[in-house]
């Protein structure tokens, strides 16, 4: 290859994984498969192996992808995390082997474990408790996510004194005073399809993949939600000043013992023979695991080993990744259901032999829409390929065109809907076919009840068939028909005694207790999913002020698009859902926020503020105040931060620093006044006062992250 030709690819190829690392950390929606992508950049490091002239120290090849974001303070990394090397190819695994047996001889041993597909996560323990718990982020700095980690049931939040030990007895605590372990977090299969079902009944975008499920699932906002999510955390490398162990095992079975949850699928191996063995032992075994996995990590066993091979830029010299292909079934398409969803979209889903995928039996798999049925060309009959990609519904990837019989027949989409018979429109930007008749579409007007009531809307206790019930016998027919129910209603349906009738009935009454944002997302608008209807409403701060504004206005608001903000005005502008809303406020549901929830002004929009100390009142309403003025939070101070808001015992630290970057430091008194606009009920004192740093334990402002100088082992 030429030169600029070798240069324009480079750059090309720069920019493609830029944004795939992007959408995969960021937005945790990826659009390339592991494979594509180490392939595009096995390509960028081969091309500049080839062309030096060319590297870059910002190039994705020398930098891990970062995960950090905004809405969470962010620490350094005592010791970087790094990602690992990997490959598809045994060859090169034994390749790996050569270099290593180079460096250190041939008396050593290799740690095989299985590779989890979650998100990666770095616990810090204080003398036995869970101090700090960070997200890989940049690889330098992560992201603090310890209030959500402590919502993880198997992450100890203090550890377990193994058999034998006495505590107080005078001996040394049987843990290092202060160590760091990392692993990763993942969602398990049963409780990623139970997220995904959900998501898909909220006719929401499903995750693409357990991975991404928890790493999404990581970065809620909300800590208490992260416990109905079902993560798990498997933790495989510790780290640490003076470590008492000579073996990467040792160290393994120690936190095993502290009540640290270790995976007991791995196995030390001596020679690339026992190695491939165990891959390809694991290979096939994955598909019976509840959990998804998608490699093999080779680890040198040995720690003095591990401290003399070292690192490169991004990756240990001490391991390598043997990745797994993407799993696939073949299976027959039996016939094709189509779908009526809640907003009207049509979906393809095939009906398939059964057939094992991922630790599950496989019998249905989505086809998307018209176009993708036309991609693949396929015919009732084929034999077809399968993978769980990402739906609850599976997604068929291809058709085996050497198994085709002469008797498959050419499938046709619908030109009229299958439930009402009303002619399809076609949305051409999702290439998806709708239902238009909304307000007479069954199924439309059943999905929009259930997701009325669903957990993450109005949280009333009703199921499927119930709902049905209540449709079929003309009871219900739109959301504000529920709160003119009676309990004489509710006795009419199969089945239902007094106790039923009233559980339901006091299940509809506390409903009316939902926060705004929740029943704006219960009304159902088209597009509008959770984060959504919080923006919207924290935005606005009442239904009369959404239903009044402009296109234009709704592009204000953060996370709405054009899309959004037609959807939404057009929900409003219909009549008929303003009678709905009319008779939902008659019923006393909750149209506006809560004080503390609204958008109080734009005076701290662009600015990053650190706050540190005590204040009149507590932290955390401090930083809802400077959120509710359209700041942003964080917990260290670099050279974005606005200024440091400094109250009582002000961590010194914070203050050296922010004097150190000549960032501005003011008081309570002073912010209030000045930066908001209105007046401290105390007069707390501000850095001028440069208190002695409080050294108790409920200190939460001293900030322990200076640089260490320690050895790694």
């Amino acid at each position: 290859m030429e030169k600029s030709q070798a240069y324009l690819r480079i750059q090309e190829l720069r920019g493609i994984i830029e944004e795939a690392n992007r959408l995969y950390y960021k937005e945790n929606a990826p659009t390339l498969s592991d494979y594509e992508f180490d392939m595009l950049l096995k390509e960028l490091e081969k091309l500049e192996k080839e062309n030096p002239e060319y590297a870059a120290a910002d190039s994705p090849t020398a930098k891990v992808g970062s995960d950090l974001r905004k809405e969470f303070d962010q620490y350094p990394h005592r010791y970087p995390m790094l990602s690992l090397g990997n490959t598809y190819d045994i060859s090169e695994v034994q390749a790996f082997a050569d270099r290593v047996a180079k460096g250190i001889g041939d008396s050593f041993t290799y740690s095989c474990e299985l590779k989890f597909d979650g998100t990666a996560i770095c616990l810090t323990y204080r003398d036995g408790k869970l101090f700090r718990a960070l997200t890989r982020g940049d690889g330098t700095v992560g992201d603090d996510v310890t209030r959500n980690v402590k919502h993880i049931s198997n992450i100890p939040q203090e550890l377990e004194c193994p058999a034998g030990f006495v505590p107080g007895d005078g001996r040394r605590q049987p843990w290092p005073k202060e160590f760091e372990i990392r692993g990763e977090i993942y969602m398990p299969w049963a409780a990623f399809d139970r997220l995904n079902e959900e998501r898909v009944k909220d006719e929401e975008q499903p995750f693409a993949n357990p991975r991404n499920a928890a790493s999404g699932s990581l970065k809620l906002i909300d800590s208490r939600m992260v416990a109905e999510r079902g993560l798990e955390c498997t933790l495989y490398h510790m780290l640490g000043e003076d470590l008492p162990f000579r073996t990467h095992q040792e160290a393994l079975e120690a936190a095993s013992e502290w009540g640290l949850p270790v995976s007991d699928k791995r196995r030390i191996c001596s020679n690339i023979n026992e190695i491939e063995e165990f891959i390809n032992y694991w290979d096939t075994e994955r598909k019976n695991l509840p959990y998804a996995t998608d490699g093999i990590v080779i680890k040198v066993n040995e720690l003095p080993y591990q401290a003399q091979l070292g690192y490169t830029a991004k990756a240990p010299r001490w391991a390598v990744a043997y990745k797994f292909k993407a799993e696939q079934a073949l299976t027959k398409l039996l016939s094709i259901d189509y779908q009526v969803g809640r907003t009207g979209a049509v979906t393809p889903v095939a009906n398939l032999e059964p057939v094992q995928l991922s630790g599950t039996v496989v019998k249905r798999a989505s086809l998307h829409n018209a176009d993708q049925m036309e991609i693949l060309d396929i015919h009732i009959g084929d034999y077809v390929y399968v993978e769980k990609g990402g739906e609850i519904i599976p997604k068929i990837t291809g058709v085996e065109l050497s198994k085709r019989g002469t008797d498959v027949v050419l499938p046709h989409f619908p030109e009229k809907c299958p439930d009402c018979g009303t002619t399809l429109v076609k949305d051409e930007e999702e290439a998806k076919s709708f239902c238009p008749n909304s307000t007479g579409c069954p199924t439309q007007i059943k999905g929009r009840l259930v997701h009325f009531l669903s957990r993450k809307a109005m949280n009333v206790i009703a199921g499927d068939a119930t709902i049905e019930q209540l449709f079929n016998k003309a009871l219900v027919w739109n959301v504000a028909d529920f709160y003119e129910l009676t309990k004489e209603h509710l006795l009419m349906l199969d089945g239902w005694k007094d106790k039923s009738a009233e559980r339901f009935l006091k299940s509809i009454s506390e409903s009316r207790k939902v926060p705004f944002e929740r029943v704006l997302y219960a009304l159902g608008i088209r597009y509008v999913g959770e984060t959504t209807a919080k923006s919207v409403a924290r935005h606005f701060g009442d239904i009369d002020a959404i239903a009044g504004a402009s296109v234009e206005t709704l592009l204000e608001v953060e996370d709405v698009g054009q899309v959004i903000a037609d959807s939404i005005w057009e929900y409003f502008n219909d009549q008929a859902n303003m009678e709905i809303v009319r008779r939902l406020k008659d019923a006393g549901l909750q149209f506006a926020v809560k004080g503390e929830d609204v958008e109080l002004s734009d005076k701290l929009k662009g600015m990053t503020i650190v706050i540190s100390g005590n204040f009149s009142i507590s932290r955390d309403q401090m930083k809802a105040l400077i959120t509710a003025h359209g700041g942003k939070n964080s917990g260290s101070i670099s050279g974005k931060t606005a200024f440091l808001l400094a109250g009582e015992k002000a961590g010194p630290e914070k203050l050296k620093k922010a004097e150190g970057l000549g960032i501005r430091v003011i008081g309570e008194q002073e912010f209030l006044q000045e930066i908001i606009g209105t007046a401290s009920e105390k007069n707390t004192k501000g850095p001028a006062a440069k208190e002695a740093p409080n050294d108790s334990a409920s200190n939460e402002t001293k900030d322990h992250n200076e640089e260490f100088t320690g050895t790694l082992f």
